[in-house]
This record gives structure tokens, sequence and C-alpha cells, in this order.
């Protein structure tokens, strides 16, 4: 299950993360979001050991989407050592999330 993430978490679970972190930002409202919600789910189950996967609902966490430049949703963003090193836009399927996931995890 992902880590549903916060303005008050975000720091200590993605920018203090000693392991790669995928953040999809996302809102209740959104139907391409729910459409990517079991790709994201699949992403965490396989790679659960190597990879802490999180959900933030922009809505709920404006200032942290804005810190981002989320303008358009679902957006995911891969954080390595606290810094940004990938972003998808839109639904993906889940191989254009292993191509992305195996530059960064062994």
């Amino acid at each position: 299950m992902a880590i549903e993430l916060n303005e008050n978490n975000f720091s200590d679970e993605v920018l203090k993360s000693t392991t790669p972190v995928l953040v999809d930002f996302w809102a209740t409202w959104c139907m391409p979001c729910k459409m990517l919600a079991p790709t994201i789910d699949a992403v965490n189950d396989a790679y659960a050991d190597k990879l802490k996967v999180c959900k933030l609902d922009v809505d709920k966490a404006q200032n942290v989407a804005s810190k981002y430049g989320i303008m358009s949703i679902p957006a995911v963003l891969l954080f390595v050592k606290g810094e940004v090193a990938e972003q998808l836009v839109g639904t993906q399927p889940k191989a254009v999330f292993d191509d992305m996931l195996k530059k960064y995890i062994k």
C-alpha cells in the first residue's frame, strides 16, 4: 500500500529517504488519476523492497504541489536522494515505470 503524504510528513518520507521514492500527485476528482492507481499499486508491489511509493493529494497539500510545479495530474515524480530525478505526467503503462526505474534501482 502506498504511503499517504501530506505537508507535514513530505520531508521525512521523501526528501530524507535513503531509498528512491516514487510520488504520485493526484486528486479524488481526477479520473485519469483513478485510472493510474492500479499501475501505481503494481509498481509498489514489484519494487516493494527497493522503492518507497507514496501518494500526495494535491488538494490537501497545495504548497507541496506548487513547490514542484505540478500543473497537470496525475503527475509522478521520482525522488532520489531528496532530488527530483524523473517526472511522468498523465497515465502511463507499467512498462514506462519499469524503464524509468531500472536506471535508479539495481
